[in-house]
C-alpha cells in the first residue's frame, strides 16, 4: 500500500458514524480520517476530542467543496439523505462508502451503480455483518460440509426494547427508510443471500406492536432460495425472550448459536481494534454447538469454537480496493439484490401474499 494514508471524509456522527465508522476508518492501515461532517455543535467538539486534528465541516456540500483534498467519502448520515449524497460525492468525482440501506428501493441503487460505473469510481455498502463472528464460523462450517446440505436457515435479531426512543429510525414517515425491515432487515437479508444465493418467493408478516410506535418493530420474513434453502428470519424490538442467533439445519447435522457478535459492544464502550488485544473474540460459554437428534441446550452436539469478528476487514478491502485495484467488498448490486427481497417482503407484509421473484 501507498506510504501516504488516503484521506476520508466522513458524512455523518450519530451513531453510525461515532460508533462504527469513525472508529474502523481511522484504526485502518491506508486510511486517515480527515473531515468529519456533522451540523450538530456537541458531535461536532466530540469528533474533535476524539481524533485530534480531524477537520469538521457543518454541510456535506461543505466537505464537497473540497472534493479535490480528498480521497473516499463515507455515508453514515439518515437513510434518507443516501441517494442524493452519494450522487453527489460520485459527481465531485469521490468513491464512496455507503452505510446500508444504500437507498430505499432497488431501483435507486441500481442507478447508484450505473453512475459509479460512468465515472470509473468504487461505490461499496457497509455491510459490516459479514464479518460477525458467528457469520464467519457458519461460512467455515458449510465450506467444509460440516452440516451436509442446508435445509433451513433460520436467523434472529432480536431485541427487548418495549419503549419507543423516537428519531428517525422509528418514524413512520415514508421519506425516512425507518423501520425494522429496513434497517436490521438489511443484516438478516443480506446474510441469507450471501450465504445461499437468489431468491424466488418471499413471504412476510410485519407489525407494529408498541404503544406510540408508527412503523415496524416485529416483522418475520421467509425467503425461498432459487437452491432449495429456506430462510427465516426475524427482526423485532418487542421480543421478552430471545431466541437462537442462528439455527441452521442440513442433512448432516444442525449449527445453533446464542448472543449477539461482541463487536458492537466493544466499540460503544470505546474499544478500538488497533488496542484491543483479542478484538472481536467471544468467551467459550457463548461458543455454538454443531450436532443432531438433541438439543445443544441438554448437552447435544458438540461445542464449535467461534472464529473472531473482524469488522476491520472491511475498511481494510476498501483501502486496498482504491489503492491495489482490490474487489469491492460489498458492490451496489449486491445491495439492490438485497432491496429486491426487502421490497417484496414490504409488498407481502402490506398485502398479506406470497412475493415471487
Amino acid at each position: 500500500m501507498s506510504a501516504t494514508p488516503l484521506r476520508v471524509g466522513l458524512v455523518g456522527y450519530g451513531l453510525a458514524g461515532s460508533v462504527f465508522h469513525a472508529p474502523l476508518i481511522a484504526t485502518t492501515e491506508g486510511l486517515a480520517l480527515d473531515t468529519v461532517v456533522t451540523s450538530n455543535r456537541e458531535r461536532q467538539e466530540q469528533a474533535r476530542a476524539e481524533y485530534p486534528g480531524v477537520r469538521v465541516a457543518a454541510t456535506p456540500d461543505e466537505l464537497l467543496a473540497r472534493a479535490s483534498d480528498l480521497d473516499l467519502v463515507v455515508i453514515a448520515s439518515p437513510n434518507k439523505t443516501h441517494v442524493p449524497l452519494a450522487s453527489a460525492a460520485l459527481k465531485a468525482g469521490l468513491p464512496v462508502v455507503v452505510d446500508k440501506p444504500i437507498a430505499g428501493t432497488a431501483a435507486e441503487a441500481r442507478e447508484l451503480a450505473a453512475l459509479a460505473e460512468e465515472h470509473g469510481l468504487l461505490l461499496s455498502v457497509f455491510q459490516n455483518r459479514r464479518w460477525d463472528n458467528d457469520f464467519l464460523t457458519l461460512r467455515r462450517l458449510l465450506a467444509e460440509g460440516e452440516l451436509g446440505d442446508v435445509w433451513r436457515f433460520e436467523s434472529r435479531f432480536e431485541r427487548w426494547r418495549p419503549q419507543t426512543k423516537g428519531g428517525w429510525r422509528e418514524s413512520g414517515d415514508p421519506a425516512e427508510i425507518g423501520g425494522l425491515l429496513y434497517d436490521l432487515g438489511s443484516h438478516v437479508v443480506d446474510q441469507a443471500l450471501v450465504l445461499f444465493g437468489p431468491v424466488t418467493r418471499v413471504y412476510a408478516e410485519s407489525d407494529i406492536r408498541r404503544p406510540g410506535a408508527e412503523t415496524d418493530d416485529d416483522t418475520f420474513i421467509a425467503l425461498t432460495h432459487a437452491s432449495g434453502v429456506r430462510s427465516h428470519l426475524y427482526v423485532s424490538a418487542t421480543t421478552a425472550q430471545l431466541g437462537p442467533r442462528f439455527r441452521v439445519l442440513g442433512s448432516k447435522a444442525g449449527y445453533v448459536k446464542y448472543g449477539l457478535d461482541p463487536q458492537e459492544a466493544a466499540l460503544r464502550e470505546g474499544q478500538r481494534p488497533d488496542t484491543a488485544a483479542e478484538w472481536g473474540t467471544e468467551p467459550e460459554s457463548m461458543w455454538g454447538r454443531v450436532g443432531s437428534g438433541e438439543s445443544p441446550l441438554t448437552g447435544g452436539g458438540r461445542v464449535e469454537p467461534t472464529l473472531p469478528g473482524d469488522y476491520p476487514a472491511y475498511y481494510a478491502a476498501v483501502a486496498k480496493a482504491l489503492l491495489d485495484g482490490g474487489p469491492n467488498p460489498v458492490t451496489a448490486l449486491e445491495a439492490a439484490s438485497a432491496l429486491d427481497v426487502l421490497e417484496a417482503a414490504r409488498r407481502s407484509a402490506r398485502d398479506g401474499v406470497a412475493v415471487a421473484l
